[in-house]
């Protein structure tokens, strides 16, 4: 599927070093609150494990997603228990040059639905102006 592999030198600078890793990745998923509770962060050699009880299939894949798109993180192992998703999710990684309205584009077909694809992952880009190549979004099939 490629959910769980990133690209580990890019994205959201959270941490200094490893060791604070956890509480800094936990921090941030509980401040954006997609919805995962009893929350647990391990992080070792770049690859961050993460368990608890999520609400939904989304608020696991935002959980996920915030992880792998932290600077330092190359790879999430979810141990996070979830409802089974009730609608087909695609995966998209920005490219150089991209845009939301070029996502759009190219994902749902219509630039002008750019906002379906923010609203569908507030947690994860909180600025719609901040993606970054290499960045993964959800893309749900139905937005």
């Amino acid at each position: 599927m490629g959910l769980l592999d990133f690209a580990r030198n890019i994205g959201t600078k959270l941490f200094g070093n490893e060791e604070e890793a956890p509480a800094k990745i936990t921090q941030h998923i509980e401040d954006n609150n997609p919805g995962v509770s009893g929350l647990n962060v391990e992080v070792k050699d770049g690859v961050a494990t993460l368990s608890g009880q999520a609400e939904s299939a989304e608020a696991r894949e935002k959980a996920i997603l915030m992880t792998g798109n932290t600077a330092g993180i190359e790879s999430v192992v979810d141990n996070i228990e979830a409802p089974a998703s009730a609608e087909a999710v695609s995966y998209y990684e920005v490219q150089s040059g991209d845009s939301l309205w070029k996502i759009a584009e190219k994902t749902l077909g219509n630039g002008a639905d750019y906002q379906k694809i923010f609203d569908a992952n507030r947690e994860v880009i909180i600025d719609a102006d901040k993606i970054f190549p290499g960045q993964k979004l959800r893309i749900p099939a139905t937005v």
